[in-house]
């Protein structure tokens, strides 16, 4: 068995999946947000990771998300933010931001995204720029 390893950053803010809409004549459409963040997220990872194959197997993801700490905040919300102590609770919410990801890296990094046995979404605040850092971990026999 062998473990690969793949890490690569999204250099955009956080953004969650949204959901699909529909027209009053019953068409069904992706909203252009999503279309374009999944496009980035996709760019990143050929950019970072290169041409590799598809992971074949189980497939184990971790996301951490980071937001820009608001300048508008007390320097004392700020200093908790920054140790950690202050984690966001505003929009997106993690499972949607771990669906974006997943989503974009469809037939990419994986063939599906039911390859993904383990998901895991962490949000911090940080004083650098906001930022997705994706890591995946395959297993294949």
């Amino acid at each position: 068995m062998v473990r690969e390893c793949r890490v690569f950053t999204v250099h955009r803010e956080p953004k969650g999946k949204q959901r699909v809409r529909v027209t009053r004549s019953g068409h069904a459409y992706t909203p252009n947000d999503t279309t374009t963040y999944e496009g980035m997220v996709r760019a990143e990872y050929v950019q970072q990771v290169g041409d590799v194959k598809p992971f074949l197997g189980e497939v184990e993801v971790t996301i951490w998300a980071y937001f820009e700490i608001p300048k508008s905040w007390s320097k004392k919300k700020q200093a908790l933010a920054k140790a950690c102590d202050l984690r966001p609770t505003k929009k997106p919410d993690g499972d949607n931001i771990g669906k974006m990801i997943c989503d974009a890296l469809n037939g990419l990094a994986y063939k599906d995204d039911a390859q993904v046995v383990t998901l895991r979404v962490h949000k911090f605040y940080t004083d650098e720029l906001s930022r997705v850092m994706v890591r995946m971990v395959g297993l294949e026999e």
